[in-house]
């Protein structure tokens, strides 16, 4: 994960997996904020996998990224990252355009939703996630 602040703009660039690791880095990447920063930029091009914990870190920094003001931008999604979206929001088939729904706050919060159910019912002692 790296996290760069470039002019008006914060660019956040994934790499690998976006798991439960994820979660202390992207919390911190609004930590330092500036009044003159508008944009966050998430960039998904390197992640390869994203399980519900993952999905749920990455919206959680998005929906604290537009309570400070930002405007999020989440791009480079990748085949298993979207099909991850559409099993927890129950959308059938492969490839169903969720990187595109994404951008919609209706989805986004749908996901959630879906998300945390998922993730209430997972077995933990195990260290088991429903597979996504």
């Amino acid at each position: 994960m790296n996290v760069q602040h470039c002019g008006s703009s914060i660019l956040i660039s994934a790499a690998g997996k976006l798991d439960r690791g994820a979660g202390d880095v992207l919390h911190r990447a609004l930590d330092h904020v500036t009044m003159n920063e508008r944009d966050l930029l998430i960039d998904l091009h390197a992640v390869a996998t994203m399980d519900v914990d993952g999905l749920l870190h990455l919206l959680d920094l998005h929906r604290r990224a537009e309570r400070t003001g930002l405007r999020v931008l989440v791009t480079g999604w990748q085949p298993q990252p979207q099909q991850c979206m559409a099993t927890v929001a129950g959308i059938p088939g492969p490839r169903a355009a969720t990187g595109e729904r994404y951008a919609l706050a209706g989805f986004r919060r749908l996901l959630e939703e879906k998300a945390r159910r998922t993730w209430e019912h997972s077995d933990f002692d195990d260290r088991w996630l429903p597979p996504v």
